[in-house]
């Protein structure tokens, strides 16, 4: 949390405070830093929508005991020992209706400016890590997400053991990634850098077909989302392939592989990652694509 106040204050802006209340002792969490990235984020960017004349964000954490009587009336988790982050915001609020399906994949309340998808993300991450999310809102009185996460023995030289494992999985090829849902470009191109990859962004299909026409250099890898406004991933990669026949395609998208297939969008068996994936996912499918490219 305290390395992205930065990106936070930027995507933000200035009317909205930031706070943090950090634990000093608080306990491991065992889980994909990436995938906490993403959740904060999505989490901060529904903050700022609920706060369109400005406000406040706090992020808190805690280590907390969760007990059998807290487990059996609120939670789908195990009782025991639970880091807590709490996110809460001066916003708008919610109605009991919006909170009874907030975490359905395709559910917004932005009209035609949201994808329905982000806080269905954090959801199916936090479940992933065996977790689990309380939400307390009311109109006009904000809302307060508490996010309630296993705590782990695993110590930091296992994660440090981890982190080497991961730095193989980086390359220096270039990338351009395309993708109009502004948080996942956003945490795609940055994991990516890390690992050393040239990454080139792109808002839309015209957009990456422009950056694909101007530049001289190799591009080694197309990765697009499927489901676009003006053109589809398919038709961005053919426009793109007919200049570059050697690069490769990964698509992503909301849709599992199945639905897109079923709808002709693309075909069965396609290079193909589904959302929301963790970054280390991306990382793993990046470079499997690419090795098999160099042995082709």
């Amino acid at each position: 949390i305290g390395s992205m106040e930065g990106l936070f204050r930027r995507l933000l802006g200035e009317d909205v405070q930031v706070k943090t209340v950090l634990d000093p002792n608080l306990g491991w969490v065992h889980m994909d830093p990436g995938s906490l990235e993403q959740v904060i984020l999505n989490l901060g960017l529904n903050a700022r929508d609920a706060m369109p004349g400005g406000g406040a964000l706090t992020l808190e954490t805690s280590n907390i005991e969760l007990g059998d009587d807290q487990t059996k009336r609120h939670f789908d988790v195990k009782p025991g020992p639970y880091v807590v982050l709490r996110v809460s915001d001066t916003g708008c609020g919610m109605a009991s209706e919006t909170i009874a399906h907030m975490f359905e994949p395709f559910f917004t309340t932005k009209g035609g400016k949201g994808t329905g998808l982000g806080l269905a993300n954090v959801y199916g991450i936090v479940r992933q890590a065996e977790g689990d999310i309380a939400v307390e809102s009311e109109p006009g009185k904000g809302t307060v997400f508490r996010i309630y996460f296993p705590r782990s023995a695993q110590s930091a030289d296992d994660d440090r053991r981890d982190s080497d494992r991961r730095e193989a999985l980086g390359g220096s090829e270039t990338i351009l990634i395309t993708e109009d849902e502004d948080i996942v470009l956003k945490i795609a191109v940055r994991t990516l850098r890390k690992k050393g990859y040239t990454v080139l962004q792109a808002h839309n299909p015209q957009e990456a077909i422009t950056i694909s026409e101007q530049r001289a250099e190799p591009i080694h890898l197309l990765v697009t989302d499927v489901i676009m406004p003006g053109m589809n991933g398919r038709d961005l990669a053919k426009a793109v392939l007919s200049k570059r026949p050697d690069m490769t395609v990964l698509y992503m998208s909301g849709y599992n592989q199945e639905i897109i297939s079923e709808r002709g969008i693309l075909e069965p068996g396609t290079n193909f990652i589904e959302k929301t994936f963790a970054p280390e996912d991306l990382c793993y499918k990046v470079r499997d694509l690419l090795d098999a490219a160099k042995r082709a």
